[in-house]
């Protein structure tokens, strides 16, 4: 079929509005409508070739949610009709998958930035020529996305489609690194550092989660005044040339009992886990190019403190990703807070200004 979508012709070029072929779904596979979908920093960083793997001309995008317009035979998770986000690929056979630990598949480098399905088969072309897209497996910058069952998240039908792509990836990340992976109890002090998309998100779950004193850290005043309105008791500017640590410790008397990373700039990681009470765990969810290092004094992880990374939110989309859709249609993950709209025509305009700073979650409305 003919859609329209987003094409990058080359690295580091702009984004181009293109009509474009998409293949049929295979048996197992789902064709969505797209609605909307979320911006990430990490489609920015596939424009620009962060990932060796990818070719171009290729589609991004990987946070979409839309409606089922056909399903593949052998389907049986969703019907046409149903309103889906389409979350992260997982191969389903490899050690991680077989223990339950979809996020963190041995194969989803592969899954994610091939251009490709597993098997290498391309998703859209231009007569003869393919266009790499299935990125994370849907390549949602267009107005219409295949990916296969597995991945598709049914969703209830009175929540708002436009909102929602985000939690396919940024919000889930965010809230599951809390929820999840640091499962705070009521009292917690915790720490954000870096209150973009999956900071905010982080943040809202663990106002939700009940940590007080709950701290933003962040460079960008309009960020800080969000996080004050969605949650934060504390707010510290990092470039105003204050002590953090020592800030933190000021206002938690022996260090936080959690902290999220997610700048993945090293000294700021640093931060994360020198401001740590003993026995207390720093999340780390912020990516960083191969090579990057980062070093602790022994004496700071001798008292008992934890690190560890954590991938899209230790989730298990199906179950998690309706429960979170759940606490927005409640009003306690009010994530459009952060949410700027874009029609699929401005997309440029979306990536400058979330690259500046100026937006913090883009979301891209799609033709029709």
């Amino acid at each position: 079929m003919d859609i329209t979508a987003a094409v990058v012709p080359q690295q580091f070029k702009d984004f181009e509005i293109r009509h474009v072929t998409l293949t049929d779904p295979r048996p197992d596979e789902v064709l969505v409508r797209i609605v909307a979908s979320g911006m990430c920093q990490t489609d920015l960083h596939a424009r620009d070739g962060y990932y060796p793997t990818l070719k171009y001309p290729a589609v991004f995008g990987h946070e979409g949610a839309g409606v089922v317009a056909a399903v593949g035979a052998a389907v049986r998770k969703v019907a046409p009709g149903d309103h889906v986000i389409i979350s992260f690929p997982w191969c389903g056979a490899c050690p991680n998958c077989r223990q339950h630990t979809p996020a963190y598949c041995l194969n989803a480098r592969t899954l994610k930035s091939s251009g490709a399905r597993a098997d290498g088969s391309t998703l859209m072309c231009v007569g003869d020529d393919p266009v790499y897209s299935a990125f994370f497996q849907q390549s949602s910058f267009g107005t219409h996305a295949i990916s296969n069952e597995r991945f598709v998240v049914k969703v209830r039908k009175d929540a708002p489609l436009d909102r929602l792509g985000p939690f396919a990836c940024s919000i889930q990340t965010g809230a599951g690194a809390v929820l999840n992976a640091m499962r705070p109890r009521p009292g917690d002090s915790c720490v954000v550092f870096g209150v973009g998309a999956v900071g905010l998100s982080g943040l809202m779950a663990a106002k939700h989660a009940g940590c007080d004193p709950l701290i933003a850290v962040d460079v960008h005043e309009h960020r800080l005044t969000l996080a004050r309105e969605l949650g934060a008791t504390h707010v510290i500017n990092h470039a105003g040339g204050i002590d953090v640590v020592a800030e933190i410790k000021r206002i938690t008397g022996a260090g936080a009992r959690f902290t999220l990373e997610t700048s993945a700039l090293p000294a700021v990681f640093r931060e994360a886990v020198e401001a740590l009470t003993p026995v207390g765990t720093c999340v780390l969810v912020g990516t960083a190019r191969a090579g990057t290092e980062v070093t602790f004094q022994m004496p700071v992880m001798q008292n008992g403190r934890t690190v560890r990374g954590v991938i899209q939110g230790d989730s298990q989309p199906d179950d998690f990703i309706p429960k979170l859709v759940d606490l927005m249609m409640d009003g306690k993950l009010p994530a459009e807070r952060m949410m700027t709209f874009y029609e699929l025509a401005d997309i440029n305009r979306a990536a400058k200004d979330s690259s500046e700073g100026r937006t913090i979650k883009p979301v891209l409305r799609m033709p029709g």
